[in-house]
């Protein structure tokens, strides 16, 4: 019954918003980057920050290894707790270069649960920011769980406001076909909901464009 309930929602939503193109970057290193920085901020603030690196034309692999921890936070300010997240991008580069010798192609050969489970051994990265990698740079069919997936779905009650992320990522990977267009749309959408509807506070639950009318 949920795998039907999951298909009509995705179904309407985009009829109702289309095609979101995401995510928003030219290469794998760019998702990487932003999957990394778009922890606890909105995703402009991401795109300031990218652009920061752009303009210093620093974002290729072996220019992030070299750049400076204090460097790269400088830079990255727009995304917030910058000193953070500059460790923290600093570990994902290490690992891609101790494990994968900064070749990020040689990344996307390896089967999904086995580089899921490296990537969530990099102190940093949560299981959101993994699938997010997985999906979005290397096309990996695993559906991406955010906050907005939560409160949605918990909202329409098919998943539990008590619910874990991996409860939820199951709900949706054993109710929809393993596709990679699919996840990356669905997600897409999600946000999109969530941020123009299913807001946290004051929901536009009357114009919500997945609300049955009848």
């Amino acid at each position: 019954m949920k795998d039907k309930k999951l298909i009509r929602i995705y179904k309407k939503l985009y009829s109702y918003f289309g095609k979101q193109y995401w995510w928003p970057a030219k290469t794998k290193l760019e998702v990487v980057v932003g999957a990394m920085l778009t922890q606890n901020t909105a995703w402009p603030n991401v795109e300031k920050a990218i652009a920061n690196l752009k303009r210093k034309r620093l974002l290729s692999f072996q220019k992030l290894s070299k750049a400076k921890i204090s460097e790269l936070a400088n830079l990255i300010k727009p995304a917030g707790y910058f000193n953070v997240k500059a460790r923290r991008l600093k570990n994902i580069l290490e690992f891609i270069q101790a494990r994968y010798q900064g070749n990020l192609r040689n990344m996307q050969r390896v089967e999904i649960q086995v580089l899921r489970n490296q990537l969530l051994s990099v102190n940093g990265i949560g299981p959101e920011t993994a699938d997010s990698i997985l999906l979005y740079a290397f096309d990996k069919p695993i559906f991406v769980v955010d906050a907005y997936t939560k409160r949605i779905f918990s909202r329409l009650e098919i998943v539990s406001s008590n619910s874990t992320y991996d409860e939820i990522q199951s709900i949706f990977m054993k109710s929809l076909r393993r596709n990679v267009y699919l996840f990356n749309e669905y997600h897409a959408l999600i946000v999109r909901l969530g941020k123009d509807y299913c807001r946290k506070t004051n929901p536009r639950c009357n114009e919500c464009p997945i609300q049955d009318r009848h």
